[in-house]
């Protein structure tokens, strides 16, 4: 059983993390939420991007990113635009976090400073960055294919 956790700071889009549930519950992966949300969390938001997949997802909120910081296991690993390491070229290991910033902003300094590993998905030209969900599946998908081939 690999132990990998995908880790959403302050979203802005309640679809987006109702993808992220059904993302989470399908290849069964921890997802953790560290708020203030950009929205109000109610159940209705996630409806229909995570349709019944919502009651099958192992979800945990944070109040804020001092309380995640302080209780996190294990290497914490950005997604960013700012980065320069390729996500093919990380090693994974079991216990990774995998972050992804806000919708609107990314993460900010502080959490680039905590991450311990920063990655970036290529992009043709001058395209700046992919949904964040789009962006979390191929990560994911490249992290779990290293750790489950083991």
């Amino acid at each position: 059983m690999t132990n990998i956790n995908l880790a959403f700071y302050q979203p802005d889009i309640p679809q987006n993390v109702g993808a992220a549930m059904r993302l989470c519950a399908c290849l069964d992966v921890n997802m953790h939420v560290i708020e203030p949300c950009g929205f109000a969390w109610r159940d209705n938001e996630f409806k229909r991007s995570g349709m019944d997949y919502r009651d099958h997802v192992k979800l945990t909120k944070f109040s804020g990113w001092k309380n995640y910081n302080e209780t996190r296991k294990g290497r914490l690993i950005l997604l960013t635009t700012k980065a320069s390491v390729p996500y093919t070229d990380v090693k994974y290991q079991d216990g990774d976090t995998l972050l992804l910033g806000r919708e609107s902003a990314g993460a900010p300094d502080e959490v680039h400073a905590c991450a311990d590993e920063r990655v970036i998905i290529p992009m043709y030209g001058q395209m700046r960055s992919l949904n964040v969900i789009n962006s979390a599946a191929m990560v994911l998908g490249e992290a779990l294919r290293q750790l489950r081939q083991k």
